[in-house]
């Protein structure tokens, strides 16, 4: 991973640090991802070597025999609300961490230990997908490992419209796979039960980087595929055969062989799963050189696919390239026709990191959100040659329809010799964090997490006095105030003006407990120490 300024930013006119924070390490962490908590704090997540004497009171015991998977939470001030360690009597990788509808989180990552310590399954055989499900405090709630007796590592996991999860990774040389490495995907109701299981792949090697929740409760599948269609196979036509690569007794794995045949080296492989599971369509977009998938995003009428491009106009790609490696974008409809798709580039190696779909909300159209704009993030790196913006985090603005608005570079006056962007995470507030590692020498990477203001992406914004979700609700809601405030006042009433709750807060988000009321409509207000008020509706289900 590339270089990036995270130490001193420099205030430019439209961008100012909010506050930065340093997490301190004696080893090399791994920083994986940054996500904003359903309340609009931050989990940091990783994996890190315990140092004996920075174990917590809860760990000492633990033995460290290697990496273990580590969480940070800090609220909107950037201070530590807790931070937790789950250990295996070996290596454990973190790889991704979904928050759940509830406040809390599901982590998954990439288990090389037995049973023991905090691991309460034995290894199923080679590395398996460890899964953690936590409550908002960081307290386990109940784990899982999944595997077969080959290979298997973590990559991505998604909460459903029905509360349960996909977790996607890969598969290495199985007995049910097609290709070197095939991807995995597995689904789960709330409570951890397997549901179903599905190997796809084609001849060759398909590596799954990315996956999103889609809004009819299936998921969308981003692979980076190197592989060629398997012939006869189609869509539609999913083969379950006994195995003795079975996960669970009451489960077989089932396969749906790549229909989709590669344009070149590497390129686009989009999979769509319905709620069960099942797979509705797949594409293939690429040139004749690498095509490398970073990331997905839902628009208001399909998807927006991105990544990275050394191919030409060439096999289904329409745009060429100008230099090195590109930014290259496809829009998708729902059934995942082409759009459009555009180009774009920062000179040399130009890596996507972060996309953020900025909708907006149209009058008259029955509270449908429509694509109001697409902001990227990410770095440059020179190939063979330093210039001045090498290495340095970049933002892109493009319209609904990817056309460029505006660009810019975040720069700065000094840095660290390893520094590595690991995340960015667009906030509703507009605000964006940085999160990476940093260190004088390899092997001492501490975590550096930044909070940037940023002028032109707050206008981007829309923006609300007062906001609940989910609405409607079931056990917890979240009063989100949109305005300026040290201390505020939120109160529930009944239809009939009846107070049932009140309470004081002093964040912009704050948590609501709604189980004792009965199925019908409320009235929140919010009242400031600034004299604003604010009402909205909220519906229990």
């Amino acid at each position: 991973m590339g270089a990036f300024t995270l130490c001193t930013i420099l205030s430019l006119s439209a961008q100012e640090v909010i506050w930065q924070k340093d997490i301190k390490s004696s080893t090399q962490d791994f920083l994986n991802q940054v996500i904003t908590t359903i309340d609009q704090q931050y989990l940091i997540t990783g994996s890190s070597i315990q140092a004996k004497s920075q174990s917590l009171a809860a760990n000492s015991q633990k033995l460290n025999n290697g990496y273990d998977f580590h969480l940070v939470k800090l609220n909107q001030q950037g201070e530590q609300v807790w931070e937790k360690y789950f250990a295996g009597q070996n290596h454990d990788y973190l790889s991704a961490t979904v928050t759940t509808q509830d406040g809390g989180f599901l982590v998954s990552g990439t288990s090389y230990s037995g049973k023991g310590l905090d691991k309460k399954d034995d290894s199923k055989g080679g590395s398996d997908i460890w899964l953690i499900r936590l409550n908002e405090f960081g307290d386990e709630l109940w784990q899982k490992t999944l595997g077969t007796s080959s290979d298997e590592e973590a990559k991505a996991v998604i909460q459903t419209t029905n509360l349960g999860f996909f977790v996607a990774g890969n598969i290495q040389n199985s007995s049910k796979g097609y290709g070197s490495k095939d991807v995995w995907i597995t689904r789960l109701d709330k409570d951890g039960k397997e549901l179903s299981q599905l190997i796809l792949g084609g001849r060759g090697l398909d590596e799954v980087e990315k996956m999103i929740p889609t809004k009819d409760g299936g998921a969308l599948l981003g692979i980076y595929s190197r592989s060629s269609e398997v012939l006869g196979s189609g869509v539609g036509n999913p083969e379950t055969k006994p195995s003795t690569e079975r996960p669970a007794a009451s489960i077989a794995i089932s396969q749906m062989p790549k229909a989709s045949s590669n344009f070149g080296e590497g390129d686009y492989w989009i999979v769509k799963l319905d709620k069960n599971g099942k797979v509705e369509w797949e594409k293939n977009f690429g040139g004749k050189g690498d095509d490398h998938i970073r990331t997905l995003a839902l628009t208001s009428n399909g998807f927006i696919i991105g990544g990275e491009s050394r191919s030409e106009r060439s096999g289904n790609k329409s745009v060429g390239i100008e230099e090195g490696t590109d930014l290259w974008l496809i829009s998708l409809n729902e059934r995942g026709d082409e759009q459009w798709q555009k180009s774009y580039n920062f000179k040399n190696r130009d890596i996507l990191m972060g996309m953020n779909v900025i909708q907006s909300q149209e009058s008259g159209s029955r509270n449908q959100d429509a694509t109001k704009g697409i902001l990227l993030g990410g770095y440059t790196q020179a190939e063979g040659r330093i210039e001045k913006d090498d290495e340095t985090f970049w933002m892109l603005y493009l319209d609904g329809n990817g056309n460029e608005q505006w660009r810019k570079h975040v720069s700065g006056d000094s840095r660290k010799r390893e520094e590595r962007l690991s995340d960015l995470r667009l906030n509703r507030d507009g605000s964006i964090i940085l999160a990476g590692t940093s260190a004088e020498e390899l092997g001492k990477e501490n975590w550096k997490i930044v909070k940037l203001g940023d002028k032109q992406v707050d206008q981007l914004i829309e923006k609300h006095d007062i906001k609940i979700y989910p609405n409607p609700v079931s056990d917890y809601a979240y009063v989100e105030i949109g305005f300026d405030f040290k201390e505020a006042d939120i109160m529930l009433y009944d239809m009939s003006g009846r107070q049932l709750q009140s309470l004081k807060t002093k964040n912009n988000v704050t948590k609501i407990n709604t189980q004792a009321l009965v199925q019908g409509a409320y009235l929140v207000t919010i009242k400031t120490d600034t004299n604003k008020t604010a009402n909205a509706k909220l519906i229990k289900k």
